[in-house]
């Protein structure tokens, strides 16, 4: 008898449940309260065992002959389909959640590997952890990955979408390296939004709005914040390790970023300006230089701090829209300006030499670095109304 969707239709339950069988044991079985629901009858080791495919009309004719053929096709081999199958739902069991995978890269990956680690955590924990910390790895599929990006491009924050994707990227290829999930629901993706490398510079007018700004009351800005986002400016400095500023790594008018907590690894010292020592302040008794308003956590204030500051308080400050990064890239524009040379700049910014230049061109340029940033302090003094400009 070859099964049809008219037929298994036009089943009707009896006062007993009864079975009809296709052939080679794919069968449907009919209860006494209507439930319809496909097996797999079989014989092994001398007893009868029923694999349930589902039930019928959930799960439709086409796609319960795609579970039998499976299941057949592990009997033919001699396999216990039953037994199988309740062992893949022991390994589902002990499949680790997402919320377990995410602590466990956290832990043993990125706290290894990446400088920026608690970046990491902060997404993972505002993006991925809401919509995905109770579903098993395992289960998370393209779809899902999909959804969650355009969930974050739709509150306006493509950077944030292709920097979430990253991570999640690098957390399911962190999970195959280990054996706990065999593939990755992110291959075959792209990043989520086109990624255009960043030429937002301040014009002079800017600058000024911004300095007078900050300075305001209605700026709802906390303090630590406004005067990180000035050092930026100042110092030309990588937000990041502006805000980790620690007072042991200040020496008169030098600041000494370890290696550690440089981003290309290697230690990186920066002169300070007295506009620049203005805005750190005092530093005796002092851990970090902008701490964390948590007073119990001895860390510097979070990373997105500035940024959400920022986007926060834009119209107030009067700018369009800009990120710490672009016043970094500011003051570097500005050094250029000013004649400063490529290789003194790149010293400032602490880019890695390149090529043959990296092995054989270990001078620091103290001495330069010193003479561009009192340049540059002098012009932002003018441009913020701190100094008159001088008469050419």
């Amino acid at each position: 008898m070859k099964f049809t969707d008219t037929k298994i239709r036009s089943l009707r339950a009896g006062e007993k449940k009864f079975y009809l069988r296709e052939a080679n044991g794919f069968t449907i079985r009919v209860l006494p309260s209507g439930t319809k629901t496909w097996l797999f009858v079989y014989t092994m080791d001398g007893k009868r065992k029923e694999m349930n495919l589902g039930h019928y009309p959930s799960v439709s004719l086409e796609k319960a002959r795609r579970r039998y053929r499976a299941a057949f096709s592990l009997y033919e081999q001699g396999k216990d389909p039953v037994a199988i199958g309740r062992e893949e739902q022991e390994e589902r069991l002990k499949a680790p959640l997402v919320d377990d995978l995410v602590r466990e890269y956290i832990e043993k990956h990125a706290k290894r590997f990446k400088r920026s680690w608690a970046k990491d955590e902060a997404i993972l924990n505002r993006d991925v952890i809401p919509s995905w910390g109770k579903l098993k790895a395992a289960d998370i599929n393209k779809r899902h990955v999909i959804l969650l990006l355009e969930k974050i491009l739709e509150r306006g924050s493509p950077g944030m979408a292709n920097n979430c994707f990253q991570i999640v990227r690098k957390m399911f290829n962190f999970a195959i390296e280990r054996d706990i999930l065999p593939h990755s629901p992110c291959a075959g993706l792209k990043l989520p939004a086109i990624k255009t490398p960043r030429d937002r510079v301040l014009s002079e007018e800017e600058i000024k709005n911004l300095w007078e700004n900050l300075n305001k009351e209605n700026v709802a800005i906390a303090d630590e914040t406004k005067r990180a986002i000035k050092l930026i400016l100042v110092t030309a400095q990588r937000p990041g390790e502006v805000i980790g500023m620690h007072a042991d790594e200040i020496d008169g008018k030098w600041w000494t970023i370890p290696a550690a907590r440089a981003k290309n690894g290697k230690m990186h010292r920066v002169f300070l300006t007295d506009l620049a020592l203005e805005l750190i302040g005092y530093t005796s008794n002092k851990e970090y230089i902008f701490p964390s308003p948590h007073k119990r956590k001895k860390q510097p204030m979070g990373s997105n701090a500035m940024l959400n500051g920022i986007r926060r308080n834009i119209e107030e400050l009067q700018t369009e829209y800009f990120t710490p990064h672009d016043l970094r890239r500011t003051a570097a524009t500005n050094l250029a300006k000013m004649g400063a040379m490529d290789e003194v700049i790149d010293a400032i910014l602490n880019h890695s030499k390149v090529g043959v230049i990296r092995v054989y061109n270990q001078y620091k340029y103290d001495r330069e670095k010193q003479l561009a940033l009192e340049r540059w302090e002098k012009k932002l003094r003018q441009i913020i109304g701190m100094e008159e400009i001088e008469a050419e």
